[in-house]
């Protein structure tokens, strides 16, 4: 069940799923006994309470006219799903290639090359890679990554100094 229900501070409406102890109302946070609330409306579709509380708002505001010379929301969120432009097709209208931005944001949830990785983060994936590795081999790892050996160099001297790495006998380990 849904119910249309309002809260007597702010005067805010929303929609409550099933029959809650309390709820808050969301523009003000005040809690409300679920029971106790005014119900402007009832019903087991979830569409048909959006529609609801909609209509009282728009009558609240005086376009109780304007508001029934629309569709239901259901109605336009399917107009909306069959007007829409696929994304492939908005890219190319832009002037992108939409295999190269598929493939961009695969790599990037996967945080692999091209990834949101900083370069500090990429020294110290380097330490947690590979096993006790030498600065060389840290400054390798980072620069196969994009990493300059420079700031490489410098990052794994701050992190040892920091302490946030240890270094015996030329090897490194994350701390």
């Amino acid at each position: 069940m849904y119910a249309v229900v309002g809260c007597g501070e702010c005067r805010a409406v929303w929609v409550v799923d099933g029959e809650p102890e309390a709820t808050g109302c969301p523009r003000c946070g005040k809690r409300h006994q679920f029971g106790k609330l005014k119900r402007f409306a009832e019903t087991a579709d979830p569409d048909e309470a959006r529609q609801a509380r909609a209509a009282l708002l728009a009558d609240r505001e005086g376009y109780g006219d304007a508001f029934a010379e629309l569709d239901s929301f259901a109605a336009m969120d399917a107009d909306a799903d069959e007007d829409a432009i696929d994304d492939a097709t908005y890219l190319e209208a832009a002037g992108l290639d939409s295999e190269v931005v598929a493939d961009a944001g695969e790599r990037t949830e996967r945080g692999t090359e091209g990834g949101s990785r900083s370069k500090r983060e990429t020294v110290t994936d380097a330490l947690d890679a590979l096993d006790r590795p030498t600065e060389a081999e840290v400054v390798a790892y980072a620069t196969e990554r994009g990493v300059p050996a420079e700031y490489a160099e410098r990052a794994l001297g701050k992190l040892r100094r920091n302490g946030d790495v240890a270094e015996t006998n030329g090897r490194y380990r994350l701390l």
